[in-house]
């Protein structure tokens, strides 16, 4: 195995920032050192996972419990709904959801199948009329995709969004006027068009009526997820209400592979048997060369430059690619693909990508939520989905909010 990180593999593997190891490094908290070969400067492997297992070790850490009881039954109008990784959440942490908008009609099954008793509201946003649920859901909750806006003017409104799914976000909050309103997306919604899409979206909520609270990227591993996932949350509030919104308080605790897929605290039980990917003959023989927690630098020279091809050549730590994870650390951020090419997440002991269920546990889904399609269609779900424990950590958040507004409103009547 490789005895040198570059600040890159460094920071890509404790899920930290360049910044923030150069921070250590001046600190002496985590010191680069000159590689022999080179010169370089990069870090002993040794030394990072040492300060890794310090980060994951459960004996000096605390699970920070965010649980909050609703004092009443709230409604969320979910969109955007994939397979429910947001709405079990929700619904663990105590909301109920009166509607779910979906476009996938697998993803619709896969709703439909668990949990009969929901409205599953299928096909394309913009054929729906959300006006029935006018002042009656507490909360609207989406994971619109990130797209590119028309920038007509200074500030872009509601109407520039037009023809993005943000615009029908921002539309079926203004028709349902609900306190409180949470869109997700991913991390790279900060710098899309120079930051331009997310100032965009700020203006156009703070056009229909609500105040956004300053943006947050949430960490799965902070909420009980055994998965280096990151989710941008952006909550806008209702401009009549003065109240403050908290984000879920991160726990200090961190859970890793193992405890996604043995019986532990996260599951009561081994992960079942499903079904799952396969690598092909050519892959495997590459794959069989990785330790666990190695990646493609692990691999002889002449593997390297045959498995990496040009981007060999190119910089950056690329370490999901030919990447073996280890019991003793959280997953990667699984792919909608789990034999996609340069982003392997292979089992610990098995040349092998993780089984359907496996993923699931790694998302935080329970064993009895069942995925509807093909193989290929069950992995996009789950792939695609918020982590559950993450969704149920958000719920508590709201239900925290919800009940101080109401309680406000009740001490005003």
């Amino acid at each position: 195995m490789n005895e040198y990180l570059t600040l890159s593999e460094a920071a890509e593997l404790i899920g930290k920032s360049k910044e923030t190891l150069r921070r250590w490094d001046r600190d002496g908290k985590l010191p680069a050192v000159r590689e022999p070969m080179s010169n370089y400067r990069v870090y002993r492997r040794s030394d990072v996972q040492t300060l890794f297992s310090d980060f994951m070790n459960p004996a000096v850490e605390e699970v920070c419990s965010n649980f909050v009881e609703a004092k009443s039954e709230y409604n969320v109008l979910e969109l955007f709904a994939g397979a429910g990784g947001l709405a079990i959440g929700m619904e663990k942490a105590g909301l109920k959801c009166v509607a779910l908008n979906e476009i996938d009609k697998f993803a619709c099954q896969t709703l439909r199948k668990n949990r009969p008793n929901w409205n599953v509201l299928e096909g394309d946003i913009k054929t729906f009329d959300f006006s029935e649920y006018h002042n009656k859901v507490d909360v609207v909750t989406g994971g619109f995709p990130c797209q590119a806006f028309s920038y007509a003017g200074k500030k872009l409104g509601l109407a520039d969004a037009r023809g993005t799914l943000f615009y029908e976000f921002a539309r079926v909050v203004k028709e349902t006027n609900p306190p409180i309103c949470i869109g997700e997306n991913v991390r790279g919604l900060l710098s899309h068009e120079n930051g331009k899409t997310l100032e965009g979206m700020l203006s156009i909520l703070d056009e229909i009526g609500y105040n956004v609270v300053p943006v947050q990227v949430l960490k799965a591993i902070n909420f009980k997820v055994p998965q280096k996932r990151e989710r941008l949350i952006l909550v806008g509030i209702r401009k009549d209400i003065c109240l403050k919104y908290e984000y879920p308080k991160p726990s200090k605790k961190t859970y890793n592979l193992k405890d996604a897929l043995k019986k532990g605290e996260l599951f009561s039980s081994d992960v079942p048997k499903s079904n799952g990917a396969t690598y092909p003959k050519s892959k495997i023989e590459v794959l069989d060369l990785i330790p666990q927690k190695g990646y493609w630098r692990d691999l002889p020279l002449e593997i390297q430059k045959s498995f990496m091809g040009g981007s060999f050549y190119l910089g950056g730590g690329k370490t999901g690619i030919a990447r073996r994870i280890g019991w003793d650390e959280p997953c990667l951020t699984l792919t909608c693909s789990p034999a996609q090419k340069q982003t392997e997440r292979c089992h610990p002991d098995e040349t092998r990508p993780f089984t359907v269920r496996e993923y699931a546990r790694i998302q935080t889904f329970p064993d009895d939520w069942e995925f509807v399609g093909s193989t290929a269609q069950q992995y996009k779900q789950i792939g695609n989905a918020v982590p559950v424990n993450l969704g149920k950590e958000v719920g508590y958040s709201i239900i925290k909010f919800l009940n101080e507004y109401y309680d406000l409103l009740k001490s005003k009547s």
